[in-house]
C-alpha cells in the first residue's frame, strides 16, 4: 500500500477539515476561525490521522509570511512613521503589565522565576493573524485606527525578535547553579541585533525600495500572468528568508518590510490580488496549527491559572491599550477598537513557549495555558467586537432619542467614529453601478463619464478610490460581494448595473445580492468561458459579455474589408500597409 507523505496528508487534511467545519460555523452564525479551530482539535487528539504539528506549524509560518507581505502592500513608511509616536510606548506598556502579571501566575503556581518570565512576555504579545483579519473583516485597516494597531502589532514583532535572540543569554540568571549572565556579552549581543537590524531597514529603503519594485515591473512587461505570481511569492518569501538568515529578523517581519517597500508601484494591487488565495489558504493552516497543540486536560488540571490567563490577555492588556490611546488624546472608541483587536495572543507567544522549554526554564502546564489562552482568546475576540458594536449602537439610540445630550460623555460618543467603518449609501439616481475600476472599468467609466452619466463605482483598489473621488466620482472601496457595499449602491433607483470584475465568483455573488435587490434591474457581467456565463445568467444577469467572443466577432466582421496587397497593385514599389484601425466594443452595444 502506498504511503501517503506526512506533508500531502497534513495538508489535505488540515484543509479538508477546516472547510467542512468553516462551513458549519458560518451556518450556527459563528465566525469560520472556530471551525478551523476545532478541526485542529479534532485532528490533534484523533489517532490515526497521519497528520504532523511539526509540519503543519511550518506551512501556518508560510501562511503568517504572505499574510504580513499583504499587509506591508497597504502600508507606507509614512504610515509607520506617522503612529510611531504612541505605537512605541503602547507596545511597552502592554509588556509591562502582562510580564509581572504572568510572572504572578507563575509564582502561585510553583514555577522559577525564568517561567514565570517567559509566560507573561508570552502573553504581551498579539496575533498577528487574528488582528489583520479582524481589522479587514470591519474595513479598519486602512483608518487611523488600523494604522496605530499594525504600527504597534510591528513594535511588539521587533521587541519579541529582541527577546528570543537574548533569552538564551538570560538562563543563567534564572536557574540555580549556573554562573550569572555576562553583562558585557549581553549588551554585545543587543547591539548585534539592533545594529542587524537597522542595516536590514537601511539596506531596505535604500536598495529594496527600488530593486523590488523594478524587479515586479520587469516580470510585469514579460506579458506573463504565471512569472508576475511566482515574482510576487519569490518577492515575498525570498526578502523573507534573507531577512531571518542574515539579519536575525523573524520572517513575518522581513515579509511585512518587502510588502512597504513595494506598495508605491502601481502593482501592488495587483500583486496582493495574486498572493491573495495562497494567503487565505496558509492562514487558515495557522488556526489549525494551533488547535494540533491544544491539550484540552489544561482545562481541568488548573482551571484557576486558565481564567488567570484569559484575564491577562483580554482584561489587563486592553486595559493598558486603553490607558495608552486615551492618554495619547484618542476618542473611546479608538482605544476600544486598538483594546479589543490586540486582546488576544498568537504566533510569538508559541515561538516564546518552545524556547522556554528547550531552554528548560518553561514548564509542560505553562506551554499548555498559553495555547489554552490563545484559544480562548481567539475565539472571544470576534464577540468583544460584537459587544463593542452593541454597546455603542445602544449608547446612539439613547443619545438620539433624548432631547439634549444627558452628559458630555453622550456628546463624545456622537462624535466618535463607529466600531465597523461605515459605507455611506449613496443618493444619486439613473445611475450606473460599475463593479470594479480595473483595465475594463477604467473604459467604461472614461465613456459613460463623456456621456455626463451619474456614475457610482465599488473598486477593492483604496488608492484608485481616492483617484476617483478627487475627480468628483462616487466611489467606495471593498470587496463588492459584501452586502453594505452592495446596499450603498442604491440599486433600487439605479438605471443597470455593469460587473466588470473578472472573477466570476465574487461576480456571481454581486449579481445574486443585486436581483435580490431589485428584481427588474439591468444586469450586465464580465466572463471569460461558457461556464461562467452560464452560471452568471442563472445567478440573475441579463446579458454576459465574453471577451474573447467579442474580439473574434469585431475580427471576423472585418474579414472582408481587408485585402493584401500584391506587387501587381502597387508597381514595383514595395507595398504599403493597409490603414489601421481600432475597433473597441463596449458592454452598451453588445447585443
Amino acid at each position: 500500500m502506498l504511503h501517503v507523505p506526512p506533508l500531502v496528508s497534513t495538508l489535505t487534511i488540515g484543509l479538508v477539515l477546516a472547510f467542512s467545519l468553516g462551513v458549519l460555523a458560518h451556518r450556527l452564525k459563528l465566525p469560520p476561525l472556530v471551525g478551523y479551530l476545532v478541526a485542529g482539535i479534532a485532528i490533534g487528539f484523533t489517532p490515526g490521522f497521519g497528520t504532523d504539528v511539526n509540519i503543519a506549524n511550518q506551512l501556518a509560518e508560510v501562511g503568517v509570511i504572505l499574510l504580513l507581505f499583504g499587509v506591508g502592500l497597504h502600508f507606507s513608511v509614512q504610515d509607520l512613521m506617522s503612529v510611531r509616536a504612541i505605537a512605541i510606548p503602547g507596545a511597552f506598556a502592554q509588556g509591562l503589565v502582562a510580564t509581572p502579571l504572568g510572572m504572578a501566575v507563575g509564582w502561585w503556581l510553583g514555577w522559577s522565576p525564568g517561567a514565570g518570565f517567559i509566560f507573561g512576555l508570552a502573553l504581551s504579545v498579539a496575533s498577528t493573524v487574528v488582528l489583520l483579519r479582524m481589522l479587514q473583516e470591519r474595513r479598519l485597516l486602512d483608518t487611523e485606527r488600523g494604522r496605530i494597531t499594525v504600527g504597534w502589532l510591528i513594535v511588539q514583532d521587533i521587541a519579541m525578535v529582541l527577546a528570543l535572540v537574548l533569552l538564551p543569554g538570560l538562563t543563567g540568571l534564572f536557574q540555580e547553579g549556573q554562573a550569572a549572565p555576562n553583562l558585557a556579552e549581553m549588551a554585545r549581543q543587543t547591539a548585534e541585533v539592533l545594529g542587524k537590524l537597522a542595516i536590514f531597514i537601511v539596506g531596505m529603503l535604500l536598495i529594496g525600495k527600488k530593486l523590488i519594485p523594478m524587479l515586479l515591473h520587469y516580470v510585469a512587461h514579460t506579458g506573463s500572468r504565471e512569472l508576475f505570481r511566482l515574482a510576487v511569492l519569490s518577492i515575498a518569501l525570498g526578502f523573507a528568508f534573507l531577512a531571518a538568515e542574515l539579519f536575525g529578523v523573524s520572517l513575518a517581519l522581513g515579509a511585512f518590510f518587502a510588502g512597504m517597500m513595494l506598495s508605491e508601484s502601481q502593482l501592488s494591487q495587483q500583486a496582493a490580488t495574486e498572493s491573495l488565495p495562497l494567503r487565505d489558504a496558509f492562514a487558515v493552516l495557522f488556526f489549525v496549527s494551533v488547535g494540533m497543540l491544544f491539550h484540552p486536560a489544561i482545562i481541568v488540571d488548573a482551571p484557576l491559572a486558565l481564567i488567570a490567563t484569559v484575564l491577562i490577555i483580554i482584561v489587563a492588556k486592553s486595559a493598558a491599550a486603553f490607558a495608552v490611546v486615551r492618554l495619547f488624546g484618542h476618542g473611546r472608541t479608538t482605544g476600544l477598537i486598538i483594546s479589543a483587536s490586540l486582546a488576544q495572543i498568537g504566533e510569538f507567544s508559541f515561538i516564546l513557549a518552545n524556547l522556554g522549554m528547550r531552554l528548560g526554564l518553561l514548564p509542560g502546564e505553562g506551554r499548555d495555558l498559553i495555547l489554552a489562552g490563545a484559544i480562548i482568546s481567539i475565539l472571544l475576540n470576534p464577540i468583544l467586537f460584537a459587544v463593542l458594536d452593541a454597546y455603542f449602537a445602544r449608547r446612539e439610540k439613547a443619545a438620539a432619542d433624548a432631547a439634549e445630550p444627558a452628559s458630555p460623555a453622550e456628546v463624545e460618543v456622537e462624535e466618535e467614529l463607529p466600531t465597523r467603518e461605515p459605507i455611506h449609501p449613496t443618493t444619486l439616481e439613473d445611475h450606473v453601478v460599475l463593479i470594479g475600476h480595473g483595465r475594463v472599468g477604467k473604459f467604461i467609466s472614461n465613456a459613460l463619464r463623456e456621456r455626463g452619466t451619474p456614475l457610482f463605482i465599488i473598486e477593492d483598489n483604496a488608492d484608485d478610490v481616492a483617484a476617483l473621488k478627487e475627480q468628483g466620482i462616487e466611489a467606495v472601496s471593498g470587496n463588492a460581494a459584501d452586502p453594505e457595499l452592495i446596499q450603498a449602491a442604491n440599486l433600487s433607483a439605479a438605471r443597470c448595473l455593469l460587473v466588470a470584475i473578472p472573477d466570476a465568483f465574487e461576480g456571481g455573488q454581486v449579481v445574486e445580492q443585486a436581483r435580490a435587490l431589485n428584481p427588474v434591474l439591468p444586469i450586465i457581467a464580465r466572463a471569460h468561458s461558457e461556464a461562467e456565463i452560464e452560471h452568471l445568467i442563472k445567478l440573475g444577469a441579463n446579458l454576459v459579455v465574453m471577451g474573447e467572443h467579442e474580439i473574434a466577432k469585431a475580427m471576423i466582421g472585418d474579414v472582408g474589408d481587408v485585402r493584401s496587397p500584391t506587387r501587381a497593385d502597387a508597381g514595383d514599389a514595395a507595398p504599403s500597409p493597409p490603414d489601421a484601425k481600432v475597433v473597441v466594443v463596449a458592454a452598451d452595444e453588445v447585443q
